[in-house]
């Protein structure tokens, strides 16, 4: 349950509108439209069709919208089925025409918010998304912003442009933020199963989001403002980054004293209280820790404050694949008395995390070219990712297409390196047939495997 917003003033024409426009939210009856049908905005609009609402996706890629008329999804954990039921019950629909927004009664952007090449916030796709909405802006809409961002981009940002045509926020048209809290590959929770914290600009725009993201998930938490939602999403990745960047340096140290980390981290969690563990891997990929706490160490800035904590852990974290490849420079010289340049290598999984096909920010990317710049001949397997998408950092690699899984093709490395512990790969196959693997997730060890062969990274 909800805790009750903040009450809107009844009496006028503007009160009446309002609580008429919560009304159908809570009967599920309103024209929801959601812009960008990417990891976030794809389940959330499949979420909102499944309650009945009538859902309008937006992108700009005509591919997306083509394969989705198909009856084919892009996206591996978000079935085609879902949407083709929604399309008979005509609960769902796709399209690139922008000008359809003004039939919607809430809009939802879940755009990239991406960093530039000085680690700085790009927030060009929702400015662009804003200024589009803003063409089509009518009386008595709910706009919702859901991609991560810094506090302020609301009220400094997207209100401006939307005010810019003559209608006020709070009065005319009603601003909120949401923060998606996707977990793409998480069998444990979906989008209606995750709570949802909702900040509005004024009481009008935070009841209304209340009433539209209470028939959609299961708990709706409300705050005071939308600079609280704001923050609480990029603290919720904060914690994360930080706390990974602790056990990757633990790593280097346990490591240097002949100390398993994994096995440290397996007895500290037996503790009920005080500790929550974390774990260490070969970098951070997906589009939220590796980039949200920069949003904020930028932010600070313009307040006098130097957040060295949180760009001390972006900087352990940033360095992780440069470790690995220093594990497997060592192993190779010790173990086959080879060095890297000339060497055969493989790269176990492409993907971020396991057993998605989400590459966004993934380590093995940055692993590949710091291995080739040294002389390495590298391919990978991802049984989740056939072909390299184009990369906004990593456009050379783009077209690169997963090897097949026979011993006969596996034996040509000198050496594997798992970046990523899909669940449905034969590990015991690639430490048979390979004779060196460096194992940057302990998979081996948890799949019960041991060899010599097998370095931890």
């Amino acid at each position: 349950m909800a805790s009750p917003p903040p009450p809107v003033s009844a009496g006028s024409e503007a009160s009446e509108d309002v609580d008429s426009l919560a009304d159908r939210f809570r009967r599920c009856e309103a024209a929801i439209g959601v812009i960008g049908l990417g990891y976030v905005g794809l389940p959330l609009a499949q979420a909102i069709g499944n309650k009945g609402f009538r859902v309008t996706g937006f992108d700009i890629d005509p591919a997306k919208i083509e394969m989705l008329d198909a009856g084919q999804s892009y996206i591996r954990h978000v079935p085609a089925a879902g949407f083709a039921a929604l399309r008979q019950k005509r609960l769902f629909s796709a399209t690139t025409d922008f000008g359809r927004l003004a039939a919607m009664d809430a809009i939802l952007i879940c755009v990239p918010t991406p960093l530039n090449r000085y680690r700085e916030p790009d927030l060009s796709f929702v400015e662009a998304t804003t200024a589009a909405i803003a063409r089509h802006l009518r009386r008595g809409q709910l706009i919702v912003l859901e991609s991560t961002t810094y506090p302020g981009t609301c009220r400094e940002i997207l209100k401006p442009l939307l005010e810019a045509g003559g209608l006020v926020s709070g009065q005319d048209f009603f601003l909120a933020y949401s923060p998606e809290r996707e977990d793409p590959g998480n069998a444990d929770f979906d989008t209606g199963s995750i709570p949802k914290v909702v900040g509005g600009d004024g009481a009008a725009a935070l009841m209304l989001a209340t009433a539209l993201y209470g028939q959609i998930v299961v708990k709706v938490v409300p705050v005071s403002s939308v600079e609280v939602a704001e923050a609480v999403k990029l603290s919720e990745n904060i914690f994360r980054a930080v706390n990974i960047a602790l056990v990757n340096e633990l790593k280097l140290v346990y490591a240097a004293m002949g100390i398993d980390v994994w096995e440290v981290i397996e007895a500290a969690k037996s503790k009920p209280f005080g500790f929550m563990p974390f774990y260490p891997g070969p970098g951070l990929g997906g589009h939220c820790i590796p980039i949200d706490p920069f949003y904020l160490t930028w932010k600070a800035r313009e307040y006098s404050i130097a957040t060295r904590f949180i760009e001390l852990a972006g900087e352990i974290n940033t360095n992780m694949p440069r470790h690995v490849v220093d594990r497997l420079v060592e192993a190779l010289d010790q173990r086959q008395q080879r060095g890297l340049n000339g060497s055969r290598i493989l790269i176990m999984g492409l993907a971020y995390k396991k057993n998605v096909d989400d590459i966004r920010e993934s380590p093995s990317l940055r692993l590949i070219e710091m291995l080739e710049a040294r002389g390495a001949r590298t391919d990978y397997y991802d049984p989740y990712v056939a072909e390299i998408p184009n990369t906004r950092e990593h456009a050379e690699l783009r077209g690169r297409r997963s090897i097949p899984w026979r011993p006969k093709a596996l034996s040509a490395y000198h050496a594997a390196v798992i970046v990523t512990d899909h669940d449905d790969v034969d590990y015991e196959t690639l430490v048979t047939t390979l004779p060196l693997i460096v194992d940057s997730r302990n998979v081996c060890e948890r799949k019960g495997i041991k060899d010599a062969k097998i370095v931890k990274a």
